[in-house]
């Protein structure tokens, strides 16, 4: 018997240790970045979800070696990988380092999910109960677009038919056009550089209310923050493009900042952020 999921199934949204041992749940690959929802593109992103055989495999081997050659392109296009087996998290990581992977392995060592979902292999004459290779690539929402049954090693996508399966669901997105960036309400939050060409125009020039705080978080790998202000309990969003300048701008949190402050349906937003000196230093 084949896998009891079809086409337009949602797939169940389990919960597995990953390779360090940490709980991860499979909607948690798939979820909008908190920029995607300030900015209204709450799609979300396609996940290739593999259910291997494990360690021992070389038509797995083969595989994960082609995905490790496919893995920067998928970081370039947000797109998401996560591997399944029924190896114990430290023999996936061992596993993992050896490929240079560095999508998630995650371990169904009680092979709940393998089952539930019909896959577990009762031929296998080397290492009992793992699971037999599929590859599901799913929407944001764990639809399942399509599946793949790589019994034989013939039948695992290509990256080719990856791609064309990736770019099918990526055109649905709201953000897939360069219009959608083109907009005044976008422009607002993920400033373009242009803005701070000639440098940067004095604060409230331009009429927007001006106001003081403290960046209270700064996700580097993300590119936002918080700045948290005694004006309100709502800490107010900004992307590093707020920060007047070229290249890749950060702040550290405990940084004091001015800003101006931008009202938007998700809240409200800075930019034109300036660092400040400590209040100490300004009162001397």
């Amino acid at each position: 018997m084949t896998t009891n999921l079809r086409l337009g199934d949602v797939f169940p949204d389990f919960e597995l240790p990953d390779h360090r041992k940490q709980p991860r749940r499979l909607s948690g690959y798939t979820k909008p970045s908190p920029l995607d929802e300030r900015l209204g593109f709450d799609d979300g992103y396609p996940l290739i979800l593999i259910f291997g055989r494990g360690f021992f495999c070389p038509r797995d081997g083969e595989q994960m070696r082609g995905l490790v050659r496919f893995q920067s392109e998928l970081a370039v296009n947000y797109c998401k990988l996560v591997s399944v087996s029924a190896d114990p998290p430290l023999v996936s990581a061992a596993f993992r380092t050896g490929l240079g992977a560095e999508w998630p392995f995650l371990s169904d060592e009680e092979r709940e999910v393998i089952r539930s979902i019909n896959i577990l292999d009762d031929t296998e004459g080397e290492y009992a109960g793992v699971s037999r290779p599929f590859t599901f690539v799913l929407r944001s929402n764990l639809t399942i677009h399509r599946i793949y049954d790589g019994w034989f090693f013939v039948g695992r996508p290509t990256l080719e038919e990856l791609r064309q399966d990736l770019r099918e669901i990526m055109e649905t997105r709201k953000d897939y056009r360069y219009e959608a960036y083109d907009r005044p309400e976008v422009k607002s939050i993920r400033i373009p550089q242009q803005e701070w060409a000639d440098g940067p125009t004095p604060l409230g020039a331009n009429g927007l209310p001006m106001a003081r705080g403290v960046v209270s978080s700064f996700d580097v790998g993300g590119g936002v923050g918080m700045i948290s202000t005694d004006a309100s309990d709502e800490d107010v969003f900004f992307s590093f493009t707020a920060i007047p300048g070229e290249g890749y701008r950060t702040l550290r949190s405990g940084t004091p900042v001015s800003f101006e402050l931008v009202e938007n349906e998700a809240g409200p937003t800075a930019r034109n952020i300036r660092q400040e000196k400590p209040k100490s230093e300004r009162s001397s």
